[in-house]
Order: structure tokens, then sequence, then C-alpha cells
């Protein structure tokens, strides 16, 4: 029986574990990050889902962590605020598996204390050089 199978490259870039020394041959391509808050779309349920995106799309903004690709996925994390901040105001108890879905999608966006050191800004490219990088290599000749 055959071991599982490799790990798809962007779910490694989102875990934070992907190396150079085995990137694959054609890298991805990187989709830039939206540099204006963009405006709560139409379909939004409530009017907490609305506050919802006013506020998260800011944060995401402001560091650089929402791009094109992630607007709808914003719309639905803020839907599913929204939809238990109604529950939960009515005296009702909303269901866990909206609970599950909520906390999955804040940790998609980084929006938890463990998830935060997952997720990286877009366009970041290389990590400072250590202090540690010189050693073992030759000085600089001096002229």
């Amino acid at each position: 029986m055959p071991g599982p199978g490799k790990k798809p490259s962007h779910l490694k870039a989102v875990a934070g574990t992907t190396r150079k020394d085995r990137a694959p041959a054609s890298p991805l391509p990187e989709i830039p990050a939206i540099e204006c808050i963009p405006s709560a779309p139409d379909w939004l349920l409530n009017a907490h889902a609305i506050s919802e995106w006013k506020r998260l799309a800011a944060i995401l903004t402001a560091n650089k962590l929402l791009t094109e690709g992630g607007l709808s996925a914003l719309g639905m994390l803020c839907n599913l605020h929204g939809e238990i901040v109604r529950q939960t105001s009515v005296g009702m108890m909303p269901p866990a598996h909206l609970f599950a879905q909520y906390r999955a999608m804040v940790n998609d966006f980084g929006l938890t204390p463990v998830a935060q050191g997952k997720v990286k800004p877009s366009g970041e490219t290389e990590k400072p050089a250590s202090k540690f990088s010189g050693i073992g290599k030759r000085p600089a000749a001096v002229p």
C-alpha cells in the first residue's frame, strides 16, 4: 500500500513550511495584495456581517493579507460571524458547525495568535540575514 501523497505547494506556503531547495520548477503566480479597503459586497446577510467586513477588511489590508482572491472568502467569514451574532442575540445557541467553520476561516486569514505565524503578507520575499550568516565564509579581500 503506498504512503500518503506529497503535500501541495500552496498548502506548504500557507503553513509556512516551504523550502527553496524543494520548490517546484514553476512557482505559482503571486496574487498582489489589495491596497485600498474594499467596500462590503451587496450579498452580506445583515448589519453584523457588514460591520465585521469593515473591521476585518481594514486589518487585513493594512497587513497586506487581503488579495482579490480572498474577497469572497472574507465575505463568507463575515456572513458566518453575522449569523452567529444574529442567533445569539435572539437567545438561540448557534449550531456547533457554524463555530467550527468560523474558527477554520479565521485561522485561514491568520486572525488568531497561533495562525499569525503561519500566514505571510503578500509580496514578502526574503528573510532578513541572520547575524550568523557570515560564519564559515572567507573575509573580503582588502585592496
